[in-house]
C-alpha cells in the first residue's frame, strides 16, 4: 500500500511547490505543461489528503496559510532529498529526461551555439530543450520563470548565482571599406576618435579600452556613436552599411572581413575579451540534465569559439 501511495503523494507536493514558486495556479500549469484545473484539483487532493489548508487563494491571488508556509518548506526539502537519490540510483539505468529551460544570447543563440546544443540533444534523446533568446543581461526570477541555467556574455554582476566562465570572445574594430577609405591612415586608435561611431550597448557605449598588443601600452578611446542598439547582429549590419567604425565578436565580423564587406582596422591593438559564462541559482542538489549541460558547454565552448574565429 505504501509503495503504491508514496508516488502519487511525491507528485502532489512536487505540484504544491511548483505553485507556490512561480506565484499562481496558471503560471503553476504553464511550467508543468498541464491545464490549471488540473492543477487546482492537485492542490485540493493534497489538502484533503492532509486534512490542512496550505493556501488561502481569491480570484486573483493567493496567500499561504501558517501552516502551509511550514509545508513548503518541509515540501522542498524532502523533493530535493528524492531527486537526489532517484538519480543517484538510476544515473547509470537511464537518460536524463523532461524540460531543459535556457536562456541565451541572441546571435550565440541563434548561430553559435545551435551545433554544440544539436550534439547534446543527440546524445539525451529523452530531453527536451527550450532555448530562449535574450539580449539584456537583466536578471531573471530563474524559480518563477522555471529556468534551469542562463549563458551570459560579460561580467557576472549577481553574487546570489552559480557563475561559471566557459570561454572567452574575441574582439575587434572594424567597419566598411569606405568608411576606412574616408578616414585616411590609421595606425593609432586616437585617430577614430572624431569618427563615426557603432555602439553595442550592453558593452560599449562612450568609451573603449585598448592595449598594444607589443608594447602593452593602453589608450582609452572616447566615442560619440551615430548609432546605438543591444543586438550584435544589427550592429554588424549597420556596419556594413557604412554607417561607421564598430567593434564586435571576432567569430561574427570575421567572415565580412574575409569577404570584403568590412575591414578590420588598428590590427596592433587588442581589445579586452568577454567572458562567457553559464549560471544558475544556487541549491543543494542539480538534476542531471542540468549538470550534464553544464559540462557539455564547458567541454564545447572553448573549441567552438576557437574554429570559429580560424574561419
Amino acid at each position: 500500500m505504501v509503495l503504491t501511495t508514496v508516488p502519487d503523494r511525491v507528485e502532489l507536493m512536487r505540484t504544491f511547490v511548483r505553485i507556490v514558486e512561480a506565484g499562481s495556479l496558471s503560471a503553476a500549469a504553464r511550467q508543468l505543461n498541464t491545464t490549471q484545473p488540473t492543477v487546482s484539483r492537485r492542490l485540493k487532493t493534497l489538502e484533503q489528503q492532509l486534512g490542512i489548508r496550505l493556501i488561502n487563494r481569491s480570484t486573483h491571488q493567493f496567500r499561504l496559510t501558517e501552516v502551509g508556509e511550514r509545508y513548503y518548506q518541509g515540501a522542498r526539502e524532502l523533493l530535493e532529498h528524492w531527486d537526489r537519490f532517484d538519480s543517484e540510483l538510476t544515473g547509470t539505468l537511464r537518460d536524463p529526461e523532461g524540460t531543459l529551460r535556457v536562456i541565451a544570447p541572441h546571435a550565440f543563440g541563434q548561430e553559435a551555439l545551435v551545433g554544440p546544443l544539436a550534439d547534446f540533444m543527440r546524445r539525451y534523446p529523452r530531453l527536451s530543450v527550450e532555448w530562449l533568446l535574450h539580449d539584456d543581461r537583466s536578471i531573471h526570477d530563474f524559480i518563477a520563470e522555471n529556468i534551469d541555467c542562463a549563458i551570459q556574455v560579460g561580467e557576472v554582476t549577481d553574487a546570489n548565482m552559480v557563475a561559471i566562465k566557459i570561454a572567452e570572445v574575441p574582439r575587434l574594430l572594424a567597419a566598411a571599406p569606405s568608411v576606412v577609405a574616408a578616414a585616411g591612415p590609421l595606425n593609432h586608435p586616437r585617430q577614430l576618435e572624431n569618427q563615426p561611431w557603432l555602439a553595442l550597448q550592453t558593452f560599449y557605449r562612450r568609451q573603449l579600452q585598448l592595449k598594444h598588443c607589443r608594447s602593452q601600452a593602453e589608450f582609452t578611446l572616447d566615442l560619440t556613436p551615430r548609432f546605438y542598439t543591444d543586438s550584435l547582429y544589427a550592429l554588424r549590419s549597420a556596419a556594413i552599411e557604412g554607417i561607421g567604425f564598430c567593434v564586435g565578436s571576432q567569430w561574427l565580423l570575421k567572415p565580412d572581413i574575409h569577404a570584403g564587406l568590412l575591414q578590420q582596422v588598428c590590427h596592433e591593438w587588442q581589445l579586452k575579451p568577454l567572458p562567457v559564462y553559464i549560471l544558475y541559482p544556487y541549491a543543494r542538489f542539480y538534476p542531471a540534465k542540468l549538470r550534464l549541460f553544464v559540462d557539455e558547454m564547458r567541454q564545447q565552448m572553448p573549441a567552438m569559439i576557437h574554429q570559429l574565429t580560424e574561419i
